[in-house]
């Protein structure tokens, strides 16, 4: 599929085609927050608490549902997918690390390459629309900005930002503090901050704002940590609200935990094991969690790829081998995940193997460095325990919306509900 077949189109009615939705000009702003990483049970235990009233209040007046994240529940592909308005088969983005089966590298994303499909950002800022999007990890801002005509940068490099570049000069002087840490909340807190703040200068008709889980990661739901986070963020929401946006908030994925009784990761290291089983060298297995916030996770998460390298090795008997694997929740090959997941087949692995809910699978032993881990329980996403997400928007939906809101939810209707959904 080429990006050609995915162009927008800007109909007579100004309603803007985007990987097969339709999208009508925005009557006010649209800011959609991707809130990494929040499980449905972090804006549960904020609003029992009392400590979110703007959340509590869109909830109650506007909607308030819970949608189903694309798999695997990473970071990059669900990304790619709420501002693409569509599945990984669609845009070609299915991980944030994966094996390029050709020149036998595992590659990590760090920009758009591999993206088939594009934008409603795009779609948007081709139009004539103000556009802007923010991220707090700079890994996906080539993947958001993609054909974009309009502001687009990170907190992670804010003040690298340029105008020819980002299309804002040194962002720092537009939110008034430096650039934050990258572990510390502060990151995300930044990003709403900027969005904020390009409400108030320009007036976009659509900003799409994407923060980091560094908190989810390392706090449970209901913790004074969490809450207090939930608290900050809840704030800001409530600016952006009064300064007369539609704001959607969704998530990439959920998270669990994935530790024993004694707080030490609860992992299955199916290299070790394959390799044990088959000889080294025979398989190898990809952790597609990986990125570079390392602290988050060890590259450890609930969803990982089997290639099997020796054409000598039945993939059947791999595949047998890895569903008797303790931990191991669904063992599936290719043909049968792309279709189960939609998931783009050109880098799908033999086998894609989906944990249980509270195991991480890892790759050797060896190919992970839990010494920042330590002190923390391992906090992880990936598989289908983390599909589930808050979708809640600030206005209520019409009454089309409001029945197909009857069906499965996906985080990838986001746009389609703030935009068209909402009167």
């Amino acid at each position: 599929m080429s990006v050609a077949q995915h162009r927008p189109i800007i109909d007579e009615a100004w309603n803007v085609e985007v990987n097969g939705r339709s999208y009508r000009w925005p009557r006010r702003p649209v800011v959609v927050i991707c809130y990494d990483g929040c499980d449905p049970a972090y804006v549960e235990a904020a609003c029992r608490d009392g400590i979110v009233p703007n959340l509590a209040r869109m909830r109650a007046d506007g909607f308030d549902g819970v949608a189903l994240a694309a798999m695997p529940t990473f970071t990059n592909p669900n990304n790619v997918s709420i501002v693409c308005g569509a599945p990984p088969s669609v845009h070609g983005i299915s991980g944030n690390y994966f094996l390029d089966v050709e020149s036998g590298e595992a590659v990590m994303m760090l920009d758009d390459a591999g993206m088939i499909a594009r934008t409603i950002l795009s779609g948007f800022s081709r139009g004539g629309a103000e556009v802007a999007t923010v991220t707090a990890k700079d890994k996906l801002l080539k993947a958001l900005a993609k054909d974009l005509d309009g502001v687009a940068f990170s907190a992670e490099k804010a003040d690298k930002a340029t105008l020819a570049a980002n299309g804002i000069e040194d962002a720092t002087r537009l939110v008034g503090r430096p650039t934050p840490g990258q572990y510390q909340p502060d990151l995300s807190l930044f990003v709403l901050d900027a969005g904020v703040r390009l409400l108030e200068e320009h007036a976009p008709d659509l900003v799409y704002l994407s923060l980091s889980d560094l908190v989810q990661h390392s706090h449970a739901p209901g913790t004074p940590e969490a809450n207090a986070f939930m608290a900050e963020v809840d704030a800001r929401v409530g600016r952006l609200i009064a300064l007369g946006a539609t704001v959607g908030i969704v998530a990439d994925h959920g998270m669990t935990d994935m530790a024993l009784e004694d707080g030490s990761p609860n992992v299955v290291y199916l290299g070790d094991a394959l390799d044990a089983r088959f000889g080294v060298g025979r398989t190898r297995v990809i952790c597609p969690i990986t990125d570079p916030f390392v602290r988050h996770h060890g590259a450890l998460g609930g969803f990982v790829r089997v290639h099997v390298l020796d054409p000598e090795l039945e993939a059947g008997e791999v595949l047998a081998e890895v569903a008797a694997t303790d931990g191991v929740d669904l063992a599936l090959v290719r043909d049968e995940a792309c279709a189960r997941f939609e998931l783009p087949a050109d880098r799908e692995a033999d086998i894609v193997v989906v944990a249980e809910a509270g195991v991480a699978i890892g790759a050797r032993a060896a190919d992970h460095d839990l010494s920042q881990l330590a002190g923390t329980r391992l906090r992880s996403h990936g598989g289908l325990a983390e599909q589930r997400v808050p979708f809640i928007l600030s206005r209520p939906l019409n009454a089309a919306y409001r029945a197909r809101a009857e069906d499965t939810l996906r985080n990838f209707d986001i746009f389609d509900f703030a935009i068209n959904g909402t009167d």
